[in-house]
């Protein structure tokens, strides 16, 4: 849900620190004792404390299961350090300040946070039931750096039938929205945000995503179409889904930064909503708004959106900065153009919402 960025409720919340080996366990116990974490607010009222150290007897059930999640958790390098929080202002805040006392791949997730980050600047409200998680990843090559969006959509669509085929349940079709949205049965029950900066040569990336786990407000969640499809007793859990996504996030990024994004665009786009849909592009030409419909190929060598026209013309489609529409009506946003690249507001002609439902609106706050 949308929020005002002052509405950040009182600044005073708790952080568990956890790692997987002794080796990330004294990284953790070093962050606390040296009491070097930042933070956006320098006058918040901040406890740390060590999940070895945590008494659980008094812990509410509705909290995230470290011990869990860590017990499931494969990888050798992302997930391995763990910052929980039951309230945050943001996870994406905490990774991205920290980012170089950190290790790659360190997390932060919180049950709930209040003045998380969407596109454009967007704030959001983040409810309980919602896997709310930032981690950190480092890159060298420049031109990688708008794939990882991709790569981290993928982690999760894969993930989520990782854990439904470990469960025996029938699959839940997540499908991604480009650039970032991910949608279960035309509703979006989740999102990515990656920011980065450039320092030593090397792309430092803040990687956040929301996805709606078991909130049926406002729109679905992963165990309301779980039960439509199930009479199991079987339901999604955080921890699963979160071991799941880092278990097979670290397999598809060593692929991505050995071999490029080429490998993994076959999956991708088993998993996207967008192959061969025609689309409307609004191109601003001197003071008039022409309209074109062009069919989306594939994804372009930049990252973008790779469409050809009627008569074989080739586009590169860029998005407006805040939304694609998943209906028919007419854009109001202005387009235009910049170096053969067509800037975008995009009516999907060919997908169409359940009636009553206007996705050009962000339904659901994943902000990070």
């Amino acid at each position: 849900m949308s929020t005002s960025a002052t509405d950040c409720g009182d600044s005073s919340y708790s952080l568990v620190l956890c790692g997987k080996s002794s080796a990330e366990i004294e990284i953790a116990k070093s962050l606390k004792d040296n009491n070097t974490l930042k933070f956006l607010d320098n006058n918040a009222n901040v406890s740390i404390t060590l999940h070895s150290e945590k008494i659980d007897k008094h812990v509410n059930q509705e909290t995230f299961d470290i011990g869990f999640f860590m017990n499931s958790l494969s990888t050798s390098q992302f997930g391995r350090l763990f910052i929980y929080s039951q309230r945050l202002p943001s996870t994406h805040d905490i990774v991205s300040l920290n980012f170089s006392q950190l290790p790659i791949g360190s997390v932060c997730l919180a049950d709930v946070q209040f003045n998380g980050r969407g596109r454009s600047k967007n704030v959001w409200e983040s409810p309980k039931g919602c896997l709310m998680f930032s981690f950190t990843i480092q890159v060298e090559d420049g031109r990688t750096v708008p794939f990882l969006q991709y790569v981290v959509s993928l982690a999760v669509t894969e993930a989520i039938k990782d854990v439904c085929h470990k469960n025996g349940l029938p699959n839940l079709n997540v499908k991604i929205k480009w650039p970032n949205d991910l949608y279960l049965n035309a509703l979006k029950v989740g999102g990515i945000l990656c920011t980065s900066t450039y320092k030593s040569k090397k792309f430092n990336v803040s990687a956040g995503i929301g996805l709606n786990i078991d909130n049926e407000n406002p729109t679905t969640c992963l165990n309301s179409a779980l039960r439509e499809l199930s009479s199991g007793s079987y339901k999604f859990r955080r921890e699963d889904v979160l071991a799941a996504f880092f278990n097979k996030f670290e397999e598809l990024c060593n692929t991505f930064v050995q071999q490029g994004f080429q490998p993994l665009e076959e999956l991708y786009y088993e998993s996207w909503l967008h192959s061969g849909q025609r689309v409307i592009v609004e191109e601003k030409n001197g003071d008039q708004v022409v309209e074109n419909v062009v069919t989306i190929q594939g994804l372009s060598s930049s990252g973008f959106l790779s469409a050809v026209g009627d008569y074989s013309e080739v586009c590169e489609l860029h998005p407006d900065g805040n939304r694609f529409a998943f209906n028919n009506s007419k854009s109001l946003q202005p387009s235009w153009e910049s170096n053969d690249a067509v800037f975008v507001h995009m009516d999907f002609c060919d997908y169409h919402l359940p009636s009553g439902v206007n996705s050009s609106c962000d339904l659901f706050g994943c902000g990070l």
